[in-house]
């Protein structure tokens, strides 16, 4: 079906593409259903998205109908390597819609003989973008197709400026999600802290008065279990507070996690390797599995020192945790709820990083994280 030789049909086409995008709310999907729309609607048969980021990574994070050579192996040559039109992009060089003369990635297929190209040797090219913001690209193809005209390319861009502004638009709607939460959070901190801090800090104070007035051995000692019993519980109410609202991660993932021992009556032993400086997801992720490791330690290791190395490169970040004390029997393959694992691995996987665990009784407990950036 000619794209030329249907005057309304680009303004359907956009139309129909501009209404999915109004209703999708998670990325992945709108990409991926943008995608398969526009190929539905145009003589364009095979499509990817690219995402780069900030410092010159690539993703995949869309495709649709790609020939056997492409989607092989889980579409590893369109995930690795390099290649001109990202290379274009990194460089500030591909700001509209352009034919691409060669496409390595395909070359490569056929010099290594990974099946089925699907006719497909080049490909147009277009950046998604919103004002002054670059995301990544749009590629589409389709047998036989060695050049893409100008009316074609009109349309990748018109296409591309909807995905682009629909990127844009989830991405700020995740943000405010994110300051939402943040508030409330703090909102909870404050509320927590002026009321049921507040009514444990008195009830230590009166049990400490009652116990010093008593002369009866047994109204002392019952002054005694409510004194120690409040400050138990206004130690973990503090431990809250700090986990909704973390202070001293402002100066830094060390004084925040040092802190947060000390407040437990715990020591942390810190070794940072490298100078880079983590984006804030990042940190925070670091930090509450720094908190998570220091509360299990409190309560099970029997060791009142637990050693933090955080080593950083330009391309990711490992934490290593260990601590010296009674371990346990760990099972990876099951949940332990009350030491919190389940929640470490979730929050580390959601940044594309690993979790591991090690643990014996008499060993000691040790975790180690990665996450790339």
């Amino acid at each position: 079906m000619n794209i030329e030789n249907r005057p309304n049909s680009n303004i359907h086409l956009l139309k129909e593409i501009a209404e999915l995008l109004n209703e999708e709310t998670e990325l992945q999907q709108m990409l991926s259903c943008a995608l398969q729309v526009l190929l539905k609607g145009t003589d364009f048969t095979t499509g990817w998205i690219f995402f780069i980021d900030e410092s010159d990574g690539h993703s995949l994070e869309a495709y649709h109908n790609l020939p056997s050579s492409l989607e092989d192996e889980r579409c590893a040559l369109l995930r690795e390597g390099s290649c001109w039109c990202v290379n274009r992009f990194r460089a500030g060089k591909l700001t509209k819609a352009s034919n691409i003369i060669e496409c390595q990635r395909i070359e490569k297929s056929i010099e290594e003989n990974r099946g089925d190209t699907g006719d497909i040797v080049y490909h147009a090219t277009v950046p998604l973008q919103s004002g002054n913001e670059s995301f990544g690209l749009l590629n589409v193809a389709a047998p036989g197709k060695t050049h893409f005209h100008e009316h074609e390319l009109a349309l990748l861009e018109s296409v591309a400026f909807q995905i682009g502004s629909a990127i844009k638009r989830i991405i700020l709607t995740k943000k405010e999600k994110e300051v939402a939460l943040m508030q409330e959070r703090n909102r909870l901190a404050r509320d927590l802290h002026d009321s049921v801090n507040q009514l444990l800090f008195s009830l230590t104070l009166t049990a400490r008065g009652g116990m010093m007035l008593s002369k009866d051995s047994e109204v002392k000692e019952t002054f005694s279990t409510i004194q120690s019993l409040a400050q138990e519980a206004l130690t973990e109410m503090r431990a809250l507070i700090w986990q909704l609202k973390p202070h001293g991660l402002e100066n830094g993932f060390s004084d925040a996690v040092k802190g947060y021992a000390e407040m437990l009556g715990m020591e942390v032993l810190v070794k940072v390797e490298g100078v880079v400086a983590l984006p804030s997801k990042i940190e925070e992720a670091l930090w509450r599995v720094g908190q998570e490791a220091i509360n299990n330690a409190k309560k099970h290791s029997g060791e009142d020192t637990i050693y933090f190395y955080l080593i950083t490169s330009p391309k990711f970040v490992v934490l290593h945790i260990e601590d010296k004390g009674c371990g346990f029997n760990y099972n990876p393959t099951q949940d332990i709820p009350s030491l919190g694992i389940q929640g470490m691995k979730e929050r580390v996987s959601s940044l594309g990083g690993s979790f591991h665990l090690k643990s014996m009784p008499g060993d000691g407990t040790e975790i180690i994280v990665e996450i790339p950036y």
